[in-house]
């Protein structure tokens, strides 16, 4: 198969591509649909990191039809610290946990992507299929608990990539986690789109007795053919509902996420899937605008491209309109919500559907006064 290397791109070629929403750039970059059956991403072009741009081409000898379909790869990773510390004040907690690099989930809107490159994997296609599992993630989380100076609070688990993605199923990575919490005594929160956490249920029901935990559950769409499109290996709506109700069920608080909202593709939904959430038993609401970082802007003007055509600049042209006339805005306190007319008009409809479901914008605090690490022998054996 031929191969095109060249120079990496200018750093303003992100940028350039946006302005001009040059389809023929786009187009260029994406792989045929027979080979990336099930992913989000259309392209996997090189990281940003990388000293080569790599891409392929057909020399006319039909060389890129016997190429076979992307497999999933997932590697094992000995992390040495699990729990990551933060600082941004617009976000409601200031640590996290990630069991896993890469989701098999395969959003294209996913802000997480980007992070990829640091791994020298591309944000597209590579992102959904080369994934690392952090095997120790228990046993690093058990010492880092166990320290003499650790101080309680609230983390957060599934703030980059979903800790219920399929690979879960066999990993369990996140069910070794949770016992590790349970077993301390220390809150946790929890954010996915995967009905695999019902499987949890037992560890998680013990967790809310005591209240020490919370469970968020995104819902994008209600419409099963969107959702398969957006996000080709979620679980689906309606099971994802239902993992809403059986949470709930157990007296688990609970909260749905509409999230992103995409303007002229989800966004006349919003109400539909609040309602949706409290029929489901929710006590809380959240929405997000979407947001376009770094290489995810063109991974999802790919997708648009591919799935929607014919609204690829009206969309565009509103993602704009909320993010000041730019793709993306990076600053705190208006990177979630957005700003101008149109992000108004969203959050007095979300405003208005929470009021008229009861439903409320945070879930009740978690308590820390119940933390407890297990004894220790010193290593030092005492004289008396």
């Amino acid at each position: 198969m031929p191969i095109h290397a060249s120079l990496p791109p200018p750093p303003d070629s992100f940028a350039r591509i946006a302005k001009s929403a040059d389809r023929d750039i786009l187009a260029n970059n994406m792989v045929s649909p027979d080979r990336n059956r099930g992913r989000g991403a259309q392209s996997n072009i090189s990281g940003r990191f990388e000293p080569f741009e790599r891409e392929s081409f057909d020399d006319g000898w039909q060389s890129l039809e016997s190429l076979p379909a992307f497999k999933t790869n997932v590697r094992d990773e000995r992390a040495k610290t699990i729990i990551t510390k933060n600082e941004s004040p617009d976000l409601n907690f200031d640590r996290s946990i990630n069991p896993y690099r890469g989701c098999e989930h395969g959003c294209s809107y996913c802000f997480a992507r980007q992070t990829h490159a640091y791994l020298g994997h591309s944000a597209g296609i590579d992102f959904e299929r080369e994934l690392y599992a952090k095997v120790n993630a228990a046993e690093r989380l058990r010492e880092e608990l166990s320290r003499k100076k650790y101080a309680p609070k609230a983390i957060a688990i599934g703030t980059n990539t979903d800790p219920y993605q399929p690979i879960e199923r066999e990993r369990k990575l996140m069910r070794e986690i949770l016992t590790v919490l349970l077993e301390f005594k220390h809150p946790v929160t929890i954010v996915t789109k995967s009905a695999l956490i019902v499987r949890d249920l037992d560890l998680l029901t013990e967790l809310a007795k005591l209240k020490l935990v919370h469970v968020a559950i995104s819902v994008t769409t209600l419409d099963r053919k969107l959702s398969r499109e957006l996000e080709p290996r979620a679980s689906t709506p309606s099971k994802r509902l239902e993992a809403v109700e059986l949470l709930s069920q157990s007296g688990i608080p609970t909260q749905v996420i509409a999230a992103p909202m995409i303007p002229a593709i989800n966004d006349s939904e919003l109400e539909k899937i609040i309602d949706a959430a409290a029929a489901q038993g929710a006590v809380s609401a959240g929405m997000i605008m979407l947001r376009l970082p770094g290489e995810v802007r063109n991974i999802f003007r790919e997708w648009l491209l591919r799935y929607y055509p014919d609204k690829l600049r009206h969309v565009l042209n509103l993602v704009r309109s909320v993010r000041g006339g730019k793709d993306n805005d990076p600053n705190y306190g208006s990177r979630m919500t957005g700003v101008g007319p149109y992000a108004y008009q969203m959050q007095r409809r979300f405003e208005l559907a929470l009021n008229r479901n009861g439903l409320k914008k945070r879930l009740p605090h978690l308590r820390t006064d119940l933390f407890t690490q297990p004894e220790q022998q010193d290593d030092q054996l005492s004289l008396f």
